[in-house]
């Protein structure tokens, strides 16, 4: 297999719509601390400005429909089949797997031509998902939902052939230590594949950063002692958006990296300055921002970077994170 230097530099795009403007949960370390801008932008995508974007960047691998919560839109299944319609090869949703506790719906979106759920569940009990997305009954319902799909996975395997169930656990100081369990849990449930995300040190994450972030090199130290403990040969789980000068002891399968993508917001509401802004040719008003975009205005690199073997994959440490902690965690390799 490629190291993660070459899988990351052949990343394919991935097309995010941010079609929710609500959210039924109300997560600790939500990036989207603004609620009230978060409503003006993404209520401003209508049906046409989603068509319009789709259509722009048709030929990408993957559309993928998220924030705050996709499944509250009562458009999405029709978004979803607008995006079959013009070739795209992954259609997908990113969501908390509430709504999909209900069977009907979640058929109802298979259907429409979703063919990866990414369901984000932060702990293997209640008390650990609840305390963390503050919702009472969220951990029941998500759970259902991660059935539900793993149902329809198995009811017609033939019928749904790159139906895939992949869910997103951020990592924090509470859940740190169950790395082990949480796994356990979600392939038993019928997970494909787990992703654990450490936080973006922006939004409530920077608001709460003491309590929730633990170091990088505590997250790695931890995600490699759940893998040398892990009974699977090659468990389906990846380590995403961390430092890759912390995480040389782990196995560069493990080693995942966060997308290229890109989406779409209305013109002015843009609080970090674009490296090339564009918009599609039937919605004007709207502007493309980029993961470059975010990178560059809110994490930094050191000229002792330039040594390192990973700086042309590597997107650099997170402001907020180094204004706590500093540089002395990180440093080349050679």
């Amino acid at each position: 297999m490629t190291d993660i230097s070459g899988r990351i530099a052949r990343r394919q795009e991935r097309i995010h719509v941010a079609i929710g403007p609500t959210c039924n949960n109300n997560c600790l370390f939500c990036m989207e601390e603004d609620r009230a801008s978060r409503e003006v932008v993404n209520g401003a995508m209508t049906p046409d400005r989603v068509r319009a974007i789709l259509e722009a960047r048709r030929g990408a691998e993957e559309v993928c429909f998220t924030s705050g919560e996709p499944t509250l839109v009562a458009e999405l299944p029709r978004y979803a089949n607008w995006s079959k319609k013009l070739g795209y090869r992954r259609i997908s949703v990113m969501t908390n797997g509430r709504r999909l506790a209900h069977l009907a719906y979640a058929e109802h979106l298979a259907a429409s031509g979703v063919n990866c759920f990414y369901v984000s569940i932060h702990g293997h009990t209640a008390k650990l998902h609840t305390a963390a997305v503050r919702e009472p009954e969220a951990f029941e319902q998500t759970v259902q939902g991660i059935r539900n799909i793993a149902a329809l996975k198995q009811a017609a395997p033939s019928a749904r052939p790159s139906l895939t169930l992949h869910t997103s656990t951020v990592v924090t100081t509470r859940n740190l230590a169950h790395m082990q369990e949480i796994y356990a849990f979600l392939r038993g449930l019928g997970v494909d594949q787990c992703v654990l995300n450490v936080m973006q040190a922006n939004g409530r994450a920077h608001t709460h950063f003491e309590q929730l972030f633990p170091s990088y090199t505590e997250i790695a130290r931890t995600f490699k002692g759940f893998l040398d403990a892990c009974g699977e040969p090659q468990p389906q789980a990846f380590l995403v958006d961390i430092p890759l000068c912390t995480t040389t002891a782990i196995p560069d399968f493990h080693r995942g990296y966060v997308e290229k993508y890109v989406h779409y917001e209305p013109k002015g509401f843009q609080e970090i300055e674009l490296l090339t802004p564009e918009a599609p040719d039937h919605a004007p008003e709207l502007v493309a921002v980029t993961r470059a975009d975010l990178d560059h205005a809110r994490r930094q690199k050191r000229p002792e970077c330039k040594a390192c073997r990973y700086d042309t994959a590597c997107e650099g440490v997170w402001t907020n994170y180094l204004t706590r902690r500093g540089w002395a965690e990180f440093g080349p390799v050679a």
